[in-house]
């Protein structure tokens, strides 16, 4: 018999309860196990998930501690203090650094030798932070980075161009997912036309879709208080890719060695997500003012990493 792959996941939260959620729909038999400080509301997260079982296949949901990560597949950390209105990503880091530390340790020491997922925000600063805390090799450590800025993206241009969103192909967003994130359109595509060819989609145009997705996020945060649904599906895909050994290929928090003239820091780039985790980091062909954005991403990531030695 086949043994059940198995996901610990940190955060009972908003976004981690949205991932459960998204998981269980999506991979037909996995042993979930929920570690929250929260010991009351997470039982309800899991009584309510464990309902959804019977009709999606044949996963386990239950509660656990640090040490059900020792045989776990992934470890998916969700854990940290929400962003509040008016509060930008970055403002959260020390925050969530020390909220960090006090996950990664535990798992590690519980001899977990699968790969960690992160979207806690900042994620690339917090996804470097967990490949130096764990010592894992960079492959095995991956954040959500702007898999969901990404998705914004193509949401932003079916909307301006009133189009399926289906239709959008290879728009994404680089960087820092935070407030220096850019875009690159040079290879995006509408109903099958490069973006250059679309009238509707002069460089004033572009920048204004930019800027929408980059305070897209803050938006959604001053309406109902949260962003959930969205990152939640890129944590599903990433570790879909990863238990299935599928090559999915997304816009994550990939580790730069060399890419974009970057080295030892984690910002989104493209990379191909298979079994055992990156199996490749795509580096797009990008224009001097594009490597001069990125360079920048990585200029503030570093700047934070610093200011917490």
């Amino acid at each position: 018999m086949k043994k059940q792959r198995k996901v610990i996941l940190v955060g009972s939260g908003a976004v981690g309860s949205s991932f459960a959620f998204s998981l269980l729909q999506n991979v037909a038999s996995v042993d979930l196990v929920v570690v929250d400080i929260n010991k009351e509301r997470t039982l309800g997260d899991i009584l309510d998930l464990q309902d959804v079982t019977p009709l999606t296949g044949s996963s386990v949901v239950r509660s656990g501690t640090y040490d059900d990560a020792s045989d776990a597949d992934i470890a998916v950390i969700t854990a940290g203090v929400p962003r509040q209105p008016g509060e930008s990503r970055l403002d959260l880091f020390k925050k969530n650094t020390n909220i960090l530390k006090a996950i990664v340790t535990p798992i590690v020491n519980s001899g977990f030798e699968g790969c960690f997922v992160i979207s806690s925000n900042p994620v690339d600063v917090l996804t470097t932070i967990t490949q130096h805390l764990s010592g894992f090799s960079k492959e095995k450590v991956i954040g959500t980075g702007t898999s969901l800025d990404s998705a914004r993206l193509c949401v932003e241009l079916a909307l301006k161009l009133n189009v399926l969103v289906s239709e959008i192909k290879n728009a994404y967003v680089l960087g820092e997912h935070g407030d220096s994130l850019f875009a690159t359109f040079a290879e995006a595509t509408v109903l099958g036309k490069n973006l250059s060819e679309i009238a509707a989609l002069d460089k004033k145009t572009l920048l204004e879709l930019e800027e929408s997705v980059r305070s897209r996020g803050s938006r959604i945060i001053d309406l109902k208080g949260a962003t959930h649904y969205g990152v939640a599906v890129c944590l599903m895909k990433i570790c879909k890719a990863i238990l299935n050994d599928e090559e999915v290929t997304l816009p994550i928090s990939a580790p730069l060695v060399g890419h974009y003239g970057q080295k030892d820091i984690y910002l989104g780039t493209p990379a191909i997500i298979a079994g055992g985790g990156i199996k490749q980091v795509i580096e797009m062909q990008l224009v001097a003012t594009e490597r001069q954005k990125m360079a920048l991403s990585a200029e503030k990531m570093r700047a934070i990493l610093a200011s917490l030695e």
